[in-house]
């Protein structure tokens, strides 16, 4: 009897260990592309594009998360099952589609887009700042002469505002300064 009860537990023991890893197998190639998703969000990208990867992602998570929390009927009746044969015959299928349109057309279609993309520069010139190359550019300090000595043995720069990273940090800078030229204008001005 002992025997016969140690064989059931181990047959429930061996059955629930296959079938979760089952689960983490068939549910390895979601995870694989929600991490795909995710490593392209971290490369730069555009506003557009930024929200494009975030449906992506959200989609793959869902599906990723169904196929963790479900059976693999439930999966397969909710998502349809694709094998890689069947994928493979749609993308070839694309591919051929996409080869067979007429040359012409698609000349067609990009001098229409070129002539359209002519016309909006033409119509909305963008004005541009001319820059006086000629004339001498003249950077004034606030002190001259021996005032100006006095002001630079004076000032004492923060170290965090030799290169400041952020807005915070160069407008602390900037108050900093600020203050230092009124306490060395109240001592100075003595």
């Amino acid at each position: 009897m002992k025997k016969v009860i140690t064989y059931i537990i181990i047959a429930l023991l061996t059955l629930g260990y296959t079938t979760s890893v089952e689960a983490k197998k068939r549910c390895k190639p979601l995870l694989a592309k929600l991490h795909n998703i995710q490593a392209m969000q971290r490369s730069g990208y555009s506003l557009k594009r930024g929200q494009s990867l975030r449906a992506r992602e959200d989609k793959a998570r869902a599906k990723w998360w169904a196929c963790e929390h479900s059976s693999l009927a439930k999966f397969k009746e909710k998502y349809g099952s694709k094998s890689k044969s069947e994928s493979e015959n749609k993308s070839n299928k694309k591919k051929a589609e996409k080869s067979t349109k007429s040359a012409g057309k698609s000349l067609a279609n990009n001098k229409k887009h070129y002539a359209k993309k002519n016309k909006e520069t033409v119509k909305s010139p963008q004005k541009s700042t001319v820059f006086n190359q000629h004339s001498a550019i003249v950077i004034k300090s606030k002190y001259q002469g021996d005032k100006q000595r006095a002001w630079l043995g004076f000032y004492q720069q923060p170290i965090k505002c030799k290169h400041p990273k952020s807005m915070a940090v160069f407008v602390y800078c900037n108050e900093d300064k600020l203050k230092q030229q009124d306490d060395f204008e109240k001592v100075y001005g003595n």
